[in-house]
Parts: C-alpha cells; structure tokens; sequence
C-alpha cells in the first residue's frame, strides 16, 4: 500500500490535465498513487490520460455527477492513510509533498497546506486576485490566523491540501454550499489541527472556466450562506448575546443577520469618527478604545476594509484578548 493517495477529480480537462499530472508523477516524493476520476467529460480529457504508462496512475470513468460526489468516489479508490486532494487544471512544485509531509508530523496536524503563487494562463497574477493570494499566503499563514479567521473565507486553497485519511472521510457534501470550505469548517469544529507550510510549493491558476467562476455553489451569497450556517452550529451556538465590532456596510450586514437569528447585539464599536455615537438597530456605537471583554459575550469583529482586520487583531493582542476562543473575523 502506497503512503499517500492523491484523488483528482476531472471534467472537460483535456487543455489542462497534462500540467496538472505531470507535476504529479514528477514528485521527489514518490510513494504513492493517483486516482484520476473522469466525471463525464465530452472532451478529450481521457484520451490525454490514455498517453500515460505509469503505473501508479489510476483512471476511472464516471457518468456526469459533480466535483463533490467524484473526489468521494476517488477516496473510496483509494487506501493510504495520507491523502493530497489536486485538480485537474494546477500545478505542484516538485518538493510539494515531501515538505507537506514532514511539516505534518513536525508538528503533529491533521491538514496541511502551503504558500501559493496564483496564475492566469500567462503565468502572472490577475490584479483582481492579488487581495487573496496575499491573504493565502500571509494573513492566514500560522495555525491560530486559519482558526480564527476562518469565517472570513476558507484560508487554505483546496488543491493544496494534504491530509490524514480521516479528514476526507468526513466527506463532500453535494448541495448549494461550497463542498471544499464546508468540509473545512466542519473538520475544525471537530477539533482537526490545521496547519501551512510557509514557501510556495504550488500554483493555482485562475482563469473563466474555473469551476469556482462558474458554479452558484462558489457565489458570494453561496459562501455567505455556508460561513453563517457553521458560526451558529459552532461558535455562536446557543449564544443570545454578541459585541459587534464594525458599524459599516459589513457590520450592518452581519448585525442584520444576527438580530434575525436572535442574538442580541449589546455593544458595537467602531474605529471611524464620524459613526461613533450613532445608533445602529437601536444599539449605540461606541468608540473602540472604550471596549471591554466579558468571555461570556463573544465579540464578532466584522471589516471589510482593506487593513483593518490586521490593525484590529495587533489592538486586541495589546488587550489581551482571548482570541482563540473569544473573537471571531467574518467578512
């Protein structure tokens, strides 16, 4: 039995495939297999897989049933107790498994990721996705940044995952919501340690065919949907009372969403001046440096500015908060 277990959805990859299985078989890490799972494509993608005579290669062909039920058919093929998820149209550097691996049992997590460089097919970084790369790489890099924020967007890019089996196991769900970011949420709520090398071992290329461009289950409103789901069935369990950090557009938004599930919202605060003193649904805004933690009241912090959330997390260090299990990023 192969160590680890690399499971590759693919559909109508015939453009991409070879780029993405090349940089498969050309690993320094080299004790595993891979599970290629055709999900009905109408174009030559398993012709071009036809052309490779590795054996730890495995292809199989399915009728049409999305990326969330084929990955769950590719695990099932599959019995190493270390599983990589890949897609069909990215790259991994050749060291990409091997450090995942020792930096996995260094420090003894259940998921790995990495670093990230994201390319449109001209090998450069679109303008639009700059924000994000840096939020992969940077923002989110150390184990507690991924926990804590992990309710502003799913802090590791999916194809970069290597985990232990159990992680996998909990499965893709096939519904409205994005299956990779629920499937995150879902592990760390059980207590699954997460964890990212800090070099860039792979690339992620963005382009308009990409399936996260282009299915409802990876809309905004679809990621909106799935991170409010998981804060009321983990954090923000039976709570009836939260502070509220943000009196802006995010801010109003989640406020909103929080007085309709019936939580009560005591205080919020606010940096900006000009919005310190009014009163938001009948809750005055305070100025931020007037904040006072009650680890019974939760503190939901809710930023879309371009900075503020780093600005906010070195002001709630110098207070000492307790940030792992008190205060909550959401975007």
């Amino acid at each position: 039995m192969p160590k680890l277990s690399v499971i590759l959805p693919a559909y109508n990859a015939a453009k991409t495939i070879n780029r993405s299985i090349n940089s498969i078989l050309g690993q320094s890490f080299s004790d595993f297999d891979l599970i290629v799972v055709d999900d009905g494509s109408s174009d030559a993608t398993l012709e071009e897989l036809s052309r490779y005579s590795d054996s730890r290669l495995k292809v199989f062909s399915n009728d049409h049933h999305g990326v969330a039920k084929t990955a769950n058919f590719a695990l099932q093929q599959s019995t190493s107790d270390l599983v990589v998820r890949m897609d069909a149209d990215d790259f991994a550097h050749p060291t990409k498994f091997q450090k995942q691996i020792e930096y996995l049992q260094k420090f003894d997590l259940d998921v790995v990721g990495c670093q990230i460089k994201i390319c449109n097919e001209s090998a450069h970084c679109p303008l639009s996705m700059k924000r994000y790369e840096d939020w992969i790489n940077h923002e989110t890099l150390l184990a507690s940044q991924i926990s804590m924020l992990r309710f502003v967007e799913f802090p590791l890019v999916n194809p970069t995952i290597l985990a232990k089996r159990s992680y996998f196991k909990i499965g893709f769900e096939d519904n409205d919501l994005p299956e990779d970011y629920e499937l995150f949420l879902k592990a760390i709520s059980n207590g699954m340690k997460f964890g990212k090398v800090p070099e860039y071992l792979f690339d992620w290329f963005d382009h308009g065919d990409r399936l996260t461009r282009t299915h409802q289950s990876y809309s905004p409103e679809a990621f909106d949907l799935c991170r409010k789901k998981h804060l009321r069935l983990g954090p923000l369990n039976k709570v009836s009372e939260v502070d509220l950090w943000g009196a802006g557009k995010t801010g109003k938004h989640w406020m909103r969403w929080l007085l309709a599930e019936g939580i009560d919202v005591r205080h919020v605060y606010e940096v900006n001046q000009r919005k310190i003193g009014k009163t938001i649904h009948g809750t005055k805004v305070l100025s931020f440096d007037t904040i006072k933690f009650d680890l019974q009241t939760p503190l939901v912090v809710a930023v879309g500015a371009v900075g503020a959330r780093e600005q906010i997390l070195e002001f709630l260090r110098l207070k000492k908060a307790e940030l792992q299990s008190h205060v909550w990023f959401v975007a």
